[in-house]
């Protein structure tokens, strides 16, 4: 069996299934707002480069921007469950077949990392008086993300699932205390810490039990970067349901939990506790957080105005991917449910999450003081008018496909 024709032809396969959709996004006019966004952005970026405030917080900017980068790891491996079985027989020669997985991971995220590093470099340069040199950094960003991916790669074959926790918060710690190093201390010094803090990392990765294929994991891996792609394509056209990552989160395992236990709360319970252990929860916190980050560095703004508008639009497509969660499901078919019920319940929720989601992007926009009120107070009457436009727009889609159906 030629393993690396078979991982071709399946992400061929994969990618012939997502074509035909893109079709849609392209309709949706995504496109347009997309171009429409980097224009204004580079209009704006431009006009801030020219004009830097004193005391900007460069260094910070520049940590909190690459980090992330150079951790960020995703790896396709294109495997079925039923792999277990067919392709067991080969997995002495699985790495032919996996090493296409992690070189396109590893190329693909680096090529995502360079192109910010790029665009914050005239930043950087201009705000930064001990500005570091340009091949250094570019050297630096590119071994250690070379390095953060290895890791990953080996938090996936690791057999102790607390093991692979373990590793993975040392990761997000050596990176973080790599970048930090670089920006705030001199070159010279920090490149030996550097050295120092790679060598004992690498050391450490070969401590923990690893399986020479963890196939239950990398399965489970594949489903959820899979069902990441669809529920996205999910935001503007009708596509098949996928698997998705459930988490058990014991901290929030009580939302929901107060509900009470009747017809008039069922879907609202069911729909609490998906939220909960779903990727949702995880991509809007994040969403939420960095939304609150970007309205306190831009509070007393206009430019403030759109980045809330934004985040705030964004926030509101992840949790209205809730409404189509169980839409495929029998059993919520034959629950002594009225459909008008569910519908009210199921939006009722997401109007309500975002409204919390929106009171929070929206608070650090105070931080402006007096002199910013204005600003602040006509970006949250947009905020509110964009919870109430896309409330509405959900019930009237949710109504046309019930009518269709």
């Amino acid at each position: 069996m030629d393993l690396k024709l078979l991982w071709k032809q399946r992400r061929t396969g994969f990618w012939n299934t997502i074509l035909p959709y893109l079709g849609y996004v392209i309709q949706s006019g995504v496109a347009m707002v997309f171009l429409f966004l980097i224009i204004a952005f580079s209009a704006w970026y431009t006009s801030f480069v020219q004009n830097i405030p004193a005391g900007f917080p460069i260094r910070w900017i520049t940590l909190l921007l690459l980090t992330p980068l150079v951790l960020f790891s995703g790896y396709r491996t294109y495997l079925h469950p039923a792999d277990i079985v067919f392709l067991r027989p080969q997995e002495h020669r699985m790495h032919e077949y996996l090493k296409n997985s992690f070189a396109r991971g590893v190329i693909y995220k680096t090529l995502g990392m360079l192109l910010i590093f790029f665009t914050l470099w005239p930043l950087y340069v201009r705000a930064d008086q001990d500005a570091k040199p340009f091949t250094w950094f570019l050297l630096l960003l590119l071994v250690w993300k070379g390095l953060s991916s290895y890791g990953a790669w080996q938090e996936l074959r690791m057999v102790q699932v607390g093991a692979s926790r373990a590793f993975r918060l040392l990761r997000w710690a050596i990176a973080i205390l790599a970048v930090a190093a670089w920006v705030w201390q001199p070159p010279a010094r920090s490149i030996w810490f550097l050295l120092l803090l790679a060598a004992v990392y690498l050391v450490a990765l070969r401590l923990p039990v690893k399986h020479r294929v963890a196939w239950e994991r990398l399965i489970q891996v594949e489903q959820s970067q899979a069902g990441r792609v669809m529920r996205t394509l999910g935001w503007f056209v009708d596509v098949p349901s996928s698997g998705q990552k459930v988490s058990s989160r014991r901290w929030l395992s009580k939302w929901g939990s107060g509900l009470a236990w009747n017809a008039g709360k069922a879907y609202r319970y069911l729909i609490t506790k998906t939220f909960i252990r779903t990727e949702v929860f995880s991509i809007v916190l994040r969403l939420v957080v960095l939304g609150m980050l970007l309205s306190w560095w831009t509070a007393g703004t206009y430019f403030g105005i759109g980045a809330y508008l934004l985040f705030l639009l964004l926030v509101g497509v992840q949790i209205g991917a809730l409404r189509r969660s169980h839409a495929e499901s029998f059993w919520i078919m034959i629950y002594p449910i009225s459909g008008e019920s569910r519908r009210s319940q199921v939006l009722g929720f997401i109007s309500n999450l975002h409204a919390v989601s929106a009171l929070l992007m929206w608070l650090p926009m105070l931080s402006s003081g007096i002199g910013g009120i204005t600003i602040a107070g006509v970006g949250l009457i947009l905020g509110v008018l964009v919870i109430m436009l896309m409330r509405r727009s959900q019930s009237k889609k949710w109504l046309k496909e019930e009518e269709e159906e």
